[in-house]
Order: structure tokens, then sequence, then C-alpha cells
């Protein structure tokens, strides 16, 4: 269907806007589009009338290939003379195809058509207002429904940032926390090394030298350790001419440990004072090394970098206890040792001489700990001339052992005043050591020599046996069965045993000290012993047998520190024995 009209005045435009309302309308273009089409085409009509001239309106509804409808409305110029080389207003819009109006009848030009019209485009466009408010308030919730949405998305964000943050300062929190458990697990496995490594000398001059390298540089920078003697004075030359801190003066007198800087320190446990005088610029941690009784001396320390952390100044407080513990016990360690040693020196024999028979004796006391008191030696005479030499050994250390070993050597001289045999003095020795003192055990040898009779008698209880060197430089092991050692809760009876005894035979007597290692036992240490005593010449052990002893012992004792006493008794009959005796005057023999 196609309409053609034309227009070249007002009226002619306004009943061609009527028509072609009315055409739509009969097609059934809705209202929003007919007032669409409707507008457009009076702007259109309203530009063609101001530029004057006959002008053509066409409106045609064809079916699309959507199955809809189309209303096409064009508007061209209709003079013919001059071609008009523009193309065609045109304005279009849909219609259902069901729609399909009849062609809209002629508008007559009266004031009634006009106003009826001027109606109809009132009611499209109250229709188009109201689908417009329609739109607006929808377009309003969902303004409204955009702004909560903002909104909450806002809130969304602060709450992820305030959860950001959070998380953040929890994982810092977790990182400082895990940071401050490996320091803390940093200065307990420190404090418990450093203490391993204290508490493992019994010399108190090598625990002082220790703590330097245990805290310099992490825990400090410098160390002094200012000791004190038993009646509180200074212990060293060193230390007694050289002026101290006063803050380490108060650590002394008040126990207490005491920090000396220009600025309070704010440690646990530490009392500030006013910067040295002799250190002004250097703060200063003196700490009391305190024990039961009076204070041992005072370490100071200065830190390693500009302060100490309150952690590692409490650390620093606990290892100098730790330390005073250490050095009190090295102190009583070798107060004991020291008395030990003094008793079993003194309790040693003075060896009879004997022209003909040459005695050396050595006792060296173990190199490291309280090992010392137990090992012991005699030689004297019996009332018929024979000369008894003994070497035993005391279960147990220190000055216990070494008292036992005095009341064991006064036992035996007395018991050997009656003229007993080396077997009857130690089946004597036993019995008396048995109830003297059921805890304790001994073992010892004793070898019986007389001028007069190249024969030696001896025996042994529980004791390394004696090691005899011949004239001809042979060397043997006199292992005959001995006894069981003293002490022990059995009864028993210890045999005597023999074996000849020329001039220029050399005895050896000694206790495991010499011999005994842990690493390989007693055996190869006999070995040992018998090839160094081999390894002399006759003269030698004639002209010097105390240098002989010296010599023998360094091949024995060079290679290893001795944990143990270590006693060597030599007896040696000089090789011109029976000439030496008959220079001798009878009256002046011993």
């Amino acid at each position: 269907m196609t309409r053609i009209s034309q227009i070249s005045t007002v009226t002619d435009a306004a009943r061609a806007r009527i028509a072609t309302a009315r055409l739509a309308t009969a097609h059934g273009v809705t209202a929003v589009e007919r007032t669409r089409l409707v507008t457009a085409l009076t702007a259109q009509l309203r530009q063609c009338l101001t530029k004057g001239g006959p002008w053509r309106i066409s409106v045609e509804a064809t079916a699309s290939p959507d199955g809809d409808g189309l209303f096409v409305v064009e508007v061209a110029s209709a003079r013919t003379q001059v071609p008009d080389v523009r193309p065609p207003w045109r304005v279009t819009a849909a219609f259902p195809e069901a729609g399909g109006g009849s062609e809209a009848e002629h508008v007559a030009d009266d004031p009634e058509t006009l106003a009826e019209a001027l109606f109809g485009a009132d009611e499209d466009a109250a229709l188009l207002l109201e689908k417009l408010d329609e739109q607006e308030r929808l377009v309003a919730f969902h303004r409204e429904e955009l702004h909560q949405t903002n909104q909450g998305v806002l809130a969304l964000h602060a709450e992820l940032d305030a959860a950001g943050r959070a998380q953040r300062e929890l994982f810092a929190a977790e990182q400082k926390a895990h940071a401050e458990a490996e320091q803390a697990r940093g200065r307990l496995t420190f404090l418990a090394d450093a203490s391993a490594a204290l508490t493992a000398s019994l010399n108190h001059d090598a625990i002082v030298r220790l703590l330097p390298g245990l805290l310099v540089p992490r825990y400090a920078r410098t160390v002094d350790v200012w000791l004190f003697n038993e009646d509180g004075e200074e212990g060293d030359d060193e230390h007694r001419t050289r002026p101290h801190p006063a803050a380490a003066v108060l650590a002394a007198r008040r126990g207490r440990p005491q920090y000396a800087a220009d600025h309070p320190g704010g440690l646990p446990g530490v009392d500030d004072q006013p910067p040295s005088a002799l250190e002004p610029k250097r703060p200063l941690l003196c700490i009391p090394l305190l024990t039961r009784g009076a204070p041992l001396g005072v370490l100071t320390l200065s830190p390693p970098e500009e302060r100490w952390d309150a952690d590692d100044a409490v650390m620093l407080i606990e290892l100098t206890r730790r330390a005073s513990i250490a050095l009190e016990n090295a102190k009583r360690f070798e107060h004991n040792r020291d008395i030990a040693e003094t008793l079993q020196r003194a309790l040693l024999t003075d060896l009879p001489t004997t022209p003909g028979l040459h005695l050396a004796a050595r006792y060296l006391p173990a190199t490291h700990g309280l090992n010392i008191g137990g090992d012991w030696y005699d030689a004297f005479r019996q009332p018929d001339g024979s000369l008894i030499t003994v070497i035993g050994d005391v279960t147990g250390h220190g000055l216990h052992a070494a008292v036992m070993m005095s009341q064991l050597r006064t036992a035996l001289r007395a018991y050997a005043v009656d003229g007993g045999s080396p077997g009857e003095l130690l089946t004597h020795m036993h019995t008396f050591l048995h109830h003297l003192q059921p805890d304790l055990y001994a073992t010892a040898v004793i070898a019986r020599l007389h001028p007069d009779d190249p024969t030696l008698t001896w025996a042994a209880a529980g004791h390394p046996p004696p090691v005899l060197r011949t004239p001809d430089g042979q060397v043997r092991t006199l292992d005959a069965k001995p006894g069981a050692m003293l002490g022990i809760p059995i009864r028993q009876v210890i045999s005597d045993h023999t074996v000849p005894l020329p001039p220029g035979s050399t005895l050896a007597l000694y206790t495991d000290g010499l011999v005994e290692r842990r690493a390989e036992g007693i055996d190869p240490g006999i070995q040992r012993l018998t090839a160094a005593l081999a390894a002399f010449r006759p003269a030698d052990l004639d002209q010097d047998l105390d240098g002989a002893a010296d010599r023998l012992l360094q091949p024995l004792l060079h290679d290893s520190e001795h944990d143990d006493d270590v006693c060597l008794l030599l007896c040696h009959i000089h090789s011109d024995a029976a000439r030496i005796r008959e220079a001798v005057p009878s009256g002046t023999r011993a």
C-alpha cells in the first residue's frame, strides 16, 4: 500500500500529519513508535515549508522478512523542472503483520477534524509521557539499586581492605613471633652448649679463658673476668694493679648486675649506673660471679652493638650464674686434689739404702680429673734383714682413698714386724680391709728380697703382675696365679711364689695407671713395659737406676694423658752385689 500527498501549505502539512498518524494507527504501530514517527515527520515538514515549494509525502506499509510489517514515510521535493539530487527524507516504524490496517480515509479540511487530530496527538503524548514516567521510575529504581549495590561494593571493599590489613598485621605478628622464637631457640641452644663447655672443665683457668671465646663477637665485643681469691681480694697481679669500673665494684659489693652507660639500660634485674669514667662512651654490663659463699669475681661485658636486647641480658646473667657454678666446682676440685696429692706425697716412703740393692720409685698424679690418692708404694726391712717392697692401688679416688691408703700402709708395716711372708701379709691385709671398710677394695703386690738369698718371693692380690728382667736382658712377666682383690667379701689365703734373682736382675712393680689405656686394655701396655725394660744395657741399670726409671716412663706415657695415678718401683740387684757388700763393714750394713 502506497499513499502520496502533495504539500505546499501549512494546512496541507497538518492534514498529511493527521493522515499519517491515522494510517499508522490503522496498521497497529504502537503509540510510542507512532508518536516518534509523527514528531519526526512534523519537524521535517516544518523544515520543508520553511524552504518553500511543493513537497511530496509518501506512506508505504510493507511486510519484512522476520514476519513483522514496516511502516515507511518519505518526504521529497515535488518540483519537476529541477531534479532533486538529494535522497528523500525517510522515517520508519515497525508494526505487527497481523495488524495490517485498511486504507485511511481522506482528512477533511474543517476545524472539527483538526481538533480531533489535536486531541489524538495529545493522547499519544500523554501515553508517551506515561511511558516516560514509567521508564523514569524504572530508571530511578535501577539507579537506587545501583546506588545500593555501589554502597555494598564500597562496604565490601572496606571490609576486604580491613581484612587485608588484619591479615598483613597477623602475618607480620606471626613473622615477628617466629623470629622471636628462633632467637629464643638460638639463645637456649647457645646457653646449653656454653654450659656444657663450661662444666666439662675442672680447671678454673681454662674456664676463664673459655668465656671470651664463647661470648665474642655474638653477645659481647669485649669480655673481662675479674676473679677474687679466697680472701675476697683480686686473684692475680694483672687485675690487682689494673683499675676496674665503679659498676664492677658495685656488682661485687651488692651481688646484683650493674649497667653503666649514659642512657638507661632498661634491662630486667639490672641496676642502672652512670657511665664508667674508664670507658665513658661504651656501655658496660657488670655481672657478679656469685656462689654459695663469697663472690668469686665479676664478669664485665661491652655490647656487640649499641646496647643489649633485654632477652640477651637475661641469658648472659644466667650464663654467668652457670659459669660461677663451674668455677666454684673447679676451685673445690682443685682444692681437694691438692690436699689429696699433698697427703699422698707425704705418705710415700723414703726408700731405704742397701749395699748392692738399688731402689728407684716414681709417683705421677693423674693429668686430669680427681683420680689421685689411691696408688702407693713402700719399702722397708723386716727384723731378719729381708727387704719388703710393696705397690698397691686402693679403689676410689681423692682424699678418702688417700686416707685409706695410709691406713693400709701402716697396717702392712705392723703385720710385717712378725716376719710374715708376702702371701701371709696380703692375707692379713685382706682381713683388715674387709672389716675396716667393707665397701672399699684394693690391689697389691708384695715382693721380699734378702741380700744373702738370690731368691725373690712375691705374692699378688688382684694387681697387674710384676715384670722381671734377668741379667741376660730377657724380660718375663711373673703372672703366677694371684689372689683376689683385698677386701672383697670372701675368705682367702693368698699364696707365695718364688723365682731366682741372680745379680744383675731388675724387678719392676707398677700400678695399672702405667700400662692401662681405655681404648686398648692392659695387655698391650704390659708388652710395652717389657720391651722398654729389655732395651736397657746392664750398665745403665747398675750405674743410674733413677735415670732408668725416668727413661722407662717416657715411652709409656708420652703419647697419652693418663687419667689415673702412676706408681713405679724398680728393685735392681747390682751385677757385682757380692763385692759391694764385702766392701761395706758389717757393722754399717743396714
